[in-house]
């Protein structure tokens, strides 16, 4: 299982469109009906202007589909419109 979290810094007042148009596309309803998606969950973040993403994944290869499916491209459309600078972290964990 993995755990990714994103920070994507948003454009000065751009925090709550990016956000909408995440929702308006159903980027994050596409993403959670993804085979091996365990949780993808945005929620904002302490700085005016930052959005976070949780995602849990099963396995790698739920990843990679993930990042070859056409609503992460439509995602990368968004974030040069709205987002600033994103930063990733992900970890290899287990559930316990």
């Amino acid at each position: 299982m993995f755990v990714l979290l994103v920070r994507y810094k948003c454009k000065q007042g751009c925090r709550g469109r990016y956000y909408e148009a995440i929702r308006e596309k159903h980027i994050d309803e596409m993403s959670r009906a993804e085979e091996g998606c365990l949780r993808y969950e945005y929620s904002y973040g302490m700085a005016e202007d930052e959005l976070l993403l949780t995602e849990v994944w099963q396995d790698a290869e739920a990843i990679e589909f993930h990042k070859n499916s056409e609503h992460f491209a439509k995602l990368g459309e968004l974030k040069a419109e709205y987002v600033e600078n994103t930063e990733f972290m992900k970890f290899s964990a287990e559930q316990v």
